[in-house]
């Protein structure tokens, strides 16, 4: 489930890397996926807008899409790019007894 203190943290690092080179990760449906270098532009109250390199377009997300993993972002931090939320961990299965 998603906190609103999830939402207000992730707020704060957007803020802070307004202006950094980023990879948005999504798919398209259909087993169509991309990845796109863009640059954080601006930040708002429940979105925040990025603006794609190779065709100078603006695209806006919600904080939840990235929370919900529906859209991944990776940062670009001068030497190599990071998640900018870590990966979720892998849920163990249960093992049943027969």
């Amino acid at each position: 489930m998603i906190c609103k203190s999830d939402i207000a943290n992730l707020k704060t690092d957007i803020i802070e890397k307004i202006g950094q080179k980023i990879i948005v990760k999504g798919s398209l449906g259909r087993s169509r996926a991309f990845e796109k270098e863009a640059t954080i532009e601006k930040a708002y109250p429940n979105i925040f807008v990025v603006k794609y390199e190779e065709n100078n377009r603006n695209v806006t997300y919600s904080y939840t899409d990235i929370l919900t993993r529906t859209v991944e972002v990776d940062v670009f931090d001068g030497e190599h790019y990071s998640p900018l939320i870590p990966p979720a961990p892998e849920q163990k299965q249960r093992r049943t007894s027969l």
